[in-house]
């Protein structure tokens, strides 16, 4: 798997690339992510990559120009390319697995007041972190790129990630680890008695009922089996009695 980020601001993914998971995983190949300075390509006599919108308006807009052509230097045929705006599809972790089929994920930046619409011509996928609008694509971008990494084969164990919420519709279930006591809350019994099926059990109905509690919207769009459709009319009926 191959990223790379086009971007006004390379420097804002130093952190992102030396920290935990992320620097192990470059240090290991087990990904190659790259940031491609997206002003090394403007034409400008004056190094500008922005300008003030056409129609007049506030703010400024950035060029087709420079992007276009940072786009056609990394660009090959398996590359995938996504602009980060909040006009785009929400970013889910369906999604994010979608990604990691395919070789080349090329991540374009937006910044100050957006983009020339033009832009999105040269795009294979429109995305969003959600309906909120931040001072530029750069942490969308690092937000995107840390779940697809993680992800990667060998960067973490496949069974951490198996449960996460979304992977199977649901929010994760309750963890708790060591001590067993603190401050008068205690490690629910079950997760303690070594019975692995009443634990898978137990996940399974806390995981329903969390997503019951929090993101009902999730288990609309989900086909329970009989064990999950069962759980749910349980927990269901706990709270329509309280």
């Amino acid at each position: 798997m191959r990223i790379t980020v086009l971007t006004l601001f390379p420097e804002f993914f130093d952190s992102f690339k030396t920290t935990s998971i992320i620097q192990r995983a470059l240090a290991d190949n087990k990904v190659t992510f790259e940031c491609v300075d997206v002003r090394s390509f403007t034409k400008d006599k004056h190094n500008h990559v922005d300008d003030t919108p056409c129609g007049g308006g506030a703010g400024m807009l950035l060029m087709v120009q420079p992007i276009a052509d940072a786009l056609k230097a990394v660009k090959t045929e398996n590359s995938h390319v996504v602009l980060l705006t909040p006009q785009g599809k929400t970013l889910c972790q369906p999604m994010v697995r979608e990604y990691l089929h395919y070789d080349h994920l090329i991540l374009i930046c937006g910044h100050y007041e957006g983009f020339d619409e033009r832009i999105r011509s040269y795009v294979d996928e429109e995305v969003s972190l959600g309906d909120f609008v931040l001072t530029g694509g750069e942490i969308a971008a690092m937000a995107l790129s840390d779940a697809v990494i993680r992800l990667c084969s060998g960067v973490i164990r496949e069974e951490s990630h198996l449960d996460d919420s979304f992977e199977n519709g649901l929010l994760e279930y309750p963890q708790y680890t060591r001590p067993i006591e603190y401050d008068g809350m205690r490690v629910p019994e079950i997760l303690l008695s070594g019975h692995h099926e009443n634990i898978r059990k137990w996940r399974l109905k806390e995981s329903i009922r969390k997503t019951y509690l929090k993101r009902p919207d999730l288990l609309e769009k989900k086909t329970l089996n009989q064990e999950e459709s069962q759980f749910l009319s349980e927990i269901m009926e706990e709270y329509n009695k309280k």
